[in-house]
């Protein structure tokens, strides 16, 4: 959500501070995330897929509850990695820990990821482990096992949707249906198959994901390398279910010899911690998990330990910011100062007129919907906003534009420079954060730039439930040295259809 002082507070006494430790220089390009395609299932499908069989996991394996120590970190290292990712690639990814020995990890489609104790145990260290996560997130990402199966197979499948999994039984029912895109119920309890070519571009592209969240690519190398050195016999199902593309690593090292140089974290306090508690969790063998799923032992166990399984979605409530660099957890709620969500706002009520007005603002004129309101601010500090009054609740705004200004402390910084401090500050505020890298945009004849950000929502979705926000950050340099930035905002769920007048009234600006 975006307040009314639209942290232009925050940014006015430590704006060149906080620039003079950003990146000054100029570097190479930053990877980008390739366009993962389409499939023959939508998005919605793939996710109602997913959730029916994570909802199968709690019925089959041992999982730990939310509020163990293994879940908890899990989930704030999964959404640091979550961040990274563009909005509009991303899923409503959720983390659970399985209390199993053997080194596994598997993602759903439409986002559900869970993490055996057995694979915290093995990693040397936090970028290993995140370098698994990030391995799954990305066959998530690039829809590989809604690729697998052809349209002919998705109508049954889909149909198997309709009775749930409920009765299902393992290699029955919608289980059995889902071996269709290499989703499988056996006696290593859950696992996908993906082809080699899979596996290479889940290398390449959490590559990406660990690059941005600031591990070094090569561990995700390190560890698949190091379970093949120590592996005797039969390969642990994670080498099993992940084929080896072939030359991991020189693959991966190429892929990231021209990037911009970071210096990477390797390890954390957190993980050292979790990883001793793991140590110490009951934790079961294939077999065993396999005979009490026939038996409905995990069933029992896991309603007795309160692991219940309660999808939650991408909501502000699980999209942490990443953890800060000392390794020290983050908490994964909200900031207590962020009012409660309110019902959701009928759409009708806070859609933008077709007939724009011009509204001179002095800094600048702007064309807005007519049916919004323009509130100045009441004092120095405070952001202007234009908005719906419905889209308005607590001095949040959850539909419509907030505009403020900021005059760099420092001099000779440039718009990147400024933009940079601005979203940096902006996500230390811990309510927001960036899903992706700032973009040049031009503004009446001005090369301003533009960064799709994410917070929550202060409404409700239509559902009763938490909803992400859409917030797009535009920031325009001015002749004086000042910037003046622009957030429009609208949940991520309809920021679709208010688009069309955002940049309408992007165009319409004049300085």
């Amino acid at each position: 959500m975006i307040t009314r002082t639209a942290s232009s507070k925050r940014l006015s006494g430590v704006l060149s501070v906080i620039l003079v430790a950003t990146l000054l220089a100029a570097q190479s390009a930053s990877p980008t995330f390739p366009n993962p395609g389409n499939s023959h299932m939508s998005r919605e499908d793939q996710r109602a897929l997913g959730l029916q069989a994570a909802a199968q996991v709690y019925k089959t394996m041992p999982v730990l509850p939310d509020n163990s120590p293994e879940t908890q970190y899990i989930r704030q290292l999964g959404q640091k990695l979550v961040a990274t990712v563009p909005a509009e690639y991303s899923w409503p990814f959720e983390f659970h820990v399985v209390a199993q020995k053997e080194i596994n990890a598997f993602a759903l489609p439409g986002g559900p990821m869970f993490v055996n104790i057995g694979t915290i145990t093995a990693a040397a260290n936090e970028a290993e482990l995140a370098g698994v996560m990030a391995h799954e997130m990305s066959h998530v990402i690039m829809q590989h096992s809604a690729k697998q199966a052809d349209k002919a197979q998705w109508t049954g499948l889909l149909a198997g949707l309709a009775s749930g999994l409920a009765g299902a039984t393992l290699g029955g029912g919608l289980v059995g249906q889902a071996a269709q895109m290499g989703i499988q119920f056996g006696a290593q309890g859950l696992t996908l198959k993906y082809s080699r070519t899979d596996e290479s571009q889940a290398d390449a592209v959490g590559a990406i994901i660990l690059y941005k969240a600031g591990y070094n690519p090569q561990a995700m190398a390190d560890f698949f390398q190091a379970l093949e050195s120590q592996s005797q016999g039969a390969p642990p199902q994670l080498l099993s279910d992940h084929p080896d593309p072939g030359n991991r690593s020189q693959a991966i090292e190429r892929e990231i010899r021209n990037w911009p140089p970071e210096t990477y974290a390797s390890n954390s306090p957190a993980f050292e911690k979790v990883k001793a508690q793991a140590m110490g969790v009951k934790a079961y063998t294939a077999q065993e998990i396999a005979a009490g799923a026939q038996s409905g032992q995990w069933a029992a166990l896991n309603q007795k330990n309160g692991a219940v399984f309660k999808p939650t979605g991408a909501t502000a409530a699980n999209m942490v910011p990443p953890a800060p660099s000392t390794g020290a957890p983050v908490p994964s709620a909200p900031a207590p100062s962020a009012p409660p969500a309110s019902p959701a706002v009928s759409l009708r009520k806070v859609q933008p007129s077709q007939k724009l007005v011009a509204t001179d603002l002095g800094r600048l004129k702007i064309s807005r919907p007519d049916n919004w309101q323009v509130t100045m601010p009441k004092q120095q500090g405070d952001s202007l906003r234009i908005a719906p009054q419905a889209g308005v609740v607590s001095n949040a705004v959850g539909y419509g534009v907030v505009i403020n200004g900021v005059m760099p402390d420092q001099q000779n910084l440039d718009i990147d420079e400024i933009t940079a401090g601005l979203v940096q500050n902006m996500e230390r505020s811990g309510d927001i954060k960036s899903v992706g890298k700032p973009q040049v945009i031009t503004i009446n004849g001005v090369q301003g730039r533009s960064v799709a950000m994410q917070s929550q929502s202060p409404f409700l979705n239509p559902g009763g439930h938490p909803q992400v926000e859409r917030d797009w950050l535009v920031a325009v340099p001015q002749r004086d040295g000042s910037v003046i930035f622009m957030v429009f905002v609208a949940p991520e769920a309809e920021f679709s259809l208010f688009q069309p007048t955002y940049e309408a009234m992007l165009k319409s600006v004049q300085f």
